[in-house]
C-alpha cells in the first residue's frame, strides 16, 4: 500500500446537497484537518435545507466537526430529491464557491451515488473545480451503492467514535431513520480501517489526479 503526504492544507472546500452529508462523508477527515491546520480556511456549500431547522443543525455540526476553523458555510432552498431539475441553480452556486476560494481539497459526493441529488453535484463539482484535488465521499444510506473506494484517510484514535458521538448530538431530525446510529456510523469506518490496515478509516473516491516526479 502506498501512502501519499497532500503537504500543508489550509484551504478546503465542502459540497453537499443536504445538511449531514458532509458530517457522515467525512466528519472524522475534518475533525483531522481542523486539528492538523489551525484556522483552517473551511468554504462550504449545502444545497438543501435553508431556512429550517436543518440548516441551524449543521452550522452547529460544522462547527464542532472543524473547532478553531475559519468556517463560510451557505446553505441554499432548493428542494430535496429534486436537485436534478434545478440544474442551473446548482451549476451557478457551485461556481460561485468555486471563484470565491482557493482550496487545496475539494471534498463532495462521488459519482456512483444512487441518490440523484448527490450524483447532481458529483457531476458537477469537478466542472466548476477543475485545477483542483477532488475527493468524493461516501454517504452511508439505505441504497446499496456502497463504493469501492481507492484512497483512504486512517483515522487517529477516538476520532470515529468522536465523529458518530457528533453526528448523534447535532442531527436530532434524523435519528428516526433506521439506519442512523452509532453502530451503524462505527461499522463502515471500522470496514474502511480494515481496508487499510487501520483500526477505523474514512474513504473516498479519486476520478482524476496528476503527479510530479523529482520535484516541481
Amino acid at each position: 500500500m502506498i501512502r501519499f503526504d497532500t503537504g500543508e492544507i489550509t484551504e478546503i472546500a465542502l459540497l453537499g446537497a443536504h445538511c449531514d452529508d458532509l458530517a457522515i462523508g467525512l466528519g472524522g477527515t475534518l475533525l483531522t484537518l481542523a486539528q492538523a491546520a489551525p484556522g483552517l480556511r473551511v468554504r462550504a456549500l449545502v444545497l438543501t435545507g435553508a431556512g429550517t431547522e436543518r440548516a441551524e443543525e449543521e452550522r452547529a455540526a460544522l462547527e464542532s466537526f472543524c473547532p478553531g476553523a475559519d468556517i463560510d458555510l451557505t446553505v441554499l432552498d432548493l428542494p430535496d430529491g429534486y436537485l436534478p431539475a434545478h440544474w442551473v441553480r446548482v451549476k451557478d452556486a457551485v461556481g460561485t464557491l468555486a471563484r470565491s476560494c482557493s482550496p487545496q481539497l475539494v471534498f463532495a459526493p462521488h459519482r456512483g451515488d444512487a441518490h440523484q441529488d448527490h450524483r447532481l453535484l458529483a457531476e458537477l463539482a469537478p466542472t466548476e473545480f477543475r485545477d483542483h484535488l477532488v475527493l468524493g465521499y461516501e454517504i452511508l444510506k439505505w441504497e446499496n451503492d456502497t463504493p469501492q473506494p481507492a484512497v483512504f484517510h486512517p483515522l487517529p484514535a477516538g476520532q470515529a467514535e468522536r465523529k458518530a458521538e457528533l453526528l448523534m448530538k447535532h442531527y436530532p431530525s434524523q435519528r428516526d431513520r433506521d439506519w442512523f446510529d452509532e453502530q451503524s456510523f462505527l461499522a463502515l469506518s471500522r470496514l474502511r480501517g480494515v481496508q487499510c490496515r487501520a483500526r477505523h478509516a474514512e474513504a473516498f473516491l479519486l476520478e482524476k489526479a496528476t503527479i510530479t516526479f523529482g520535484g516541481a
